[in-house]
This record gives structure tokens, sequence and C-alpha cells, in this order.
């Protein structure tokens, strides 16, 4: 059942809403002035408030600020009988989701209540799914070296400073391109993943740096691409080391001069665009090899970052175990599941040629194929192949 807050100092008003409310099956809580108001805030968690602007002490304006500082995802509804153009615009300013005039019409009320139930609502889903997102993309282990990967990561973050993150396929370099973001003052733009080595070569200027209409054959119309996307964010680059060399001095020049071009026109583009890229490349044998620009190399390694293998931290074999049953069980609907010691001591045995990508596929399949504990044995039956 929602529940609802009143503040007011006239005990007729609160009493009236009291009823109306409570008729319509939500649960209301009263207080007779602001400081009262603000000590129940602190106390329960309301789906919304309704409060009086004209109170003793403590007017409504001054419980909205105080609601801000402290609980600002709960909406606030101001009512007041001294109501004006300037006073709705300033409880608006202040934050409150609406403002009605007394006497108040009833019908009125409880639309703006649902409506704003509804808000409530979206905001609570929204935050949901963004502890789910986090969940998903955290990095796991307390071992030395990926405890390293973490502090540095969180050291850096807070920077502009672009990082160039090395590592096997699997490893989870973009888990750590996503703690830089997500740590950043950018952390409110988008991020925005480009694969290069998925895009092939004569498409990938267009998909970084978008298109004009006409560009070429298939260019039926004007396209954003990732740097604009990215605008304000962070871009993350993986395998960057299959980017083709016409590409490279694009980027390179995106990234000295903060401008890009779109394909097929001519107009200079501004960007302000966090770099991050990744690689299970050498990148030193592809310059070499003639394969990767060396200006490219340097402007992207402002800071290294290497993410170990899977077999180089085997200590993290049971926080990742607990880590991928929670989460694959979750995203099932299926009961937790356990697993034995003597399973665990089994998948640290495994030779982890795929890394964190085949570890969690590999808990995918135990989860739907084994009973409610898993075993040392359906790990040898299950997970043999991939030794």
């Amino acid at each position: 059942m929602s529940r609802i807050l009143v503040i007011d100092d006239e005990r007729s008003i609160r009493n009236t809403l009291k009823d109306i409310l409570e008729y319509e099956k939500y649960q209301v809580d009263l207080a007779e002035d602001g400081l009262k108001g603000l000590e129940m805030i602190g106390a329960v968690d309301y789906d919304i408030i309704l409060c009086d602007i004209k109170m003793p002490g403590m007017d409504g304006l001054e419980v909205l600020q105080k609601i801000q500082e402290t609980k600002s995802d709960i909406p606030v509804v101001m009512i007041s009988g001294h109501g004006n153009i300037d006073t709705a615009v300033e409880s608006i300013k202040h934050g409150a989701y609406d403002f009605i005039q007394k006497p108040l019409d009833l019908n009125r009320l409880l639309i703006t209540i649902r409506n704003a139930m509804e808000k409530s609502d979206l905001i609570t889903e929204t935050k949901v799914l963004k502890k789910k997102v986090s969940k998903k993309f955290e990095i796991i282990g307390e071992s030395e070296s990926i405890r390293k990967v973490k502090e540095m990561a969180d050291r850096v973050a807070p920077t502009d400073a672009r990082v160039l993150i090395t590592g096997s396929n699997g490893t989870g370099k973009e888990l750590v391109a996503r703690r830089l973001h997500d740590n950043s003052p950018r952390a409110k733009g988008e991020f925005v993943e480009v694969n290069c080595a998925a895009i092939p070569s004569e498409l990938i200027e267009s998909e970084l740096f978008g298109h004009e209409k006409g560009a070429f054959t298939s260019a039926v119309k004007q396209r954003i691409g990732k740097f604009e996307q990215a605008n304000g964010g962070t871009l993350f680059l993986d395998e960057i080391g299959d980017m083709s060399l016409s590409a490279q001095s694009k980027v390179l020049r995106a990234l000295q001069e903060n401008v890009i071009t779109r394909v097929g026109g001519d107009k200079p583009i501004n960007v302000n665009v966090r770099v991050v890229a990744a690689t299970n490349k050498n990148l030193s044998e592809e310059i070499e090899k003639g394969h990767f620009r060396e200006d490219l190399y340097h402007r992207l390694s402002v800071i290294l970052i290497h993410v170990p293998d899977l077999n180089d931290r085997p200590e993290d074999i049971p926080l990742l175990t607990d880590h991928f049953i929670k989460l694959v069980c979750s995203e099932y609907g299926m009961p937790l599941k356990k697993i034995s010691d003597e399973a665990i001591h089994e998948l640290q045995k495994i030779r982890w040629t795929g890394n964190i990508r085949e570890f969690r596929n590999v808990i995918e399949r135990l989860i739907i194929l084994c009973d409610k504990e898993i075993t040392a044995n359906d790990i040898l039956t299950f997970a043999a192949p991939l030794k």
C-alpha cells in the first residue's frame, strides 16, 4: 500500500485529506508542522508528500528544501490557500512535483497523486535497473593483481587521462573501461563502445565519425558517428589493435584537436570525449610490423592498465563462482543453487583459455544442468571439455 505524509497546520485539512486518501486505499500519516514532518520523513520512506506552504515556524518552502537535500526522489505536492503564480513558480523551482491551491479540487488532487506515484514507481524501477547493471559490470576479485587493477582505475577515473587497457580475450577489459567511466565526472554522459575487430575496415570510419548523405552508395541519410554520440561522455575503443591504418590516422587527429569530420563532409565538428582503448594484441610488435601507428599508441597510452588472466588469479574463483551463481539464477528466475567446496576446488584446477567469459558460461551451464547443489562430479562431467 502506498504511503502518503500530509504536513499542514490546520487540523481540519489534515483530517479531511486523511479520510479522502484512506478511502482511496492509501496509508496516510499526519504532521502538524514542518519540523514534525521532517522528523517523520527521516524515519519512514514515503511515496509522496503533501505539504502546506503557509505554516508557523518553518514554512513549506523551507521544508521542501530540506526534503530535496535528503530525499529528493520523493514527489512533493505543495498546497496553499494563499496561492498565486509566483508562489507556484517558486515551489516548482525548489523541486516540487506540483502546486495545488486551496480549496482543494478533489479530482485534481487525486489525479496529481496518481501521476506522482507513477513517477515515484519509475524512479524506483530505474534504481533497481541501475543496481542490476552495476552488478553485471562489477569487477569481482580480491587477489593482489585484480586489486591493483581496481586501485589504478579508481585513481585515474576522476581525470580525463586516456587509458589503454591490455589483456587476453575474456579477461574483462570492458569492465575496467566502465569502472573508469562510472567513477568519472563524465558518468552522467554516454558510455559508447565500439568493437573495432567486429566492424569491416571499409565501414569503421563511418562508424566512428559518421557520414553525410550520399557519401557512398548505401549512405541514404546522414549518420551520427560514435565520437559524436559519446560527446560529454566516454568512448571505448575495444580491440583497437584491429583498426585500419586509415581510421587510426583520423582517430589520432580527433585526439589531437578534439575535432572530427564526417565521411563525405568537410565541416569540422568539435567533440569533448574521453577515449579509453583496449587490445589483446602486443601493440609494440604491431608497430614494428607497420600495423599500428606509434604516434597513436603514445596518444592512447597515457595510463596503461593490464588485466590479468583468470589462470593467474585462481584465489578469485570462489568469489567469481558466488557472483555468477547469484547473477545467473536471478536472470533465469531460479532458486539460488549451492556449490560444494570440492566443486570450487575442481574449478580452480581448470585451465581457463577463455578467461572470465568462458568461466561465466560454464557456471551458467552448471546452473541449468545440475541439481540443487553443484558437486565436484558435476564439474568433471560438464566442464571437462574445457580443460
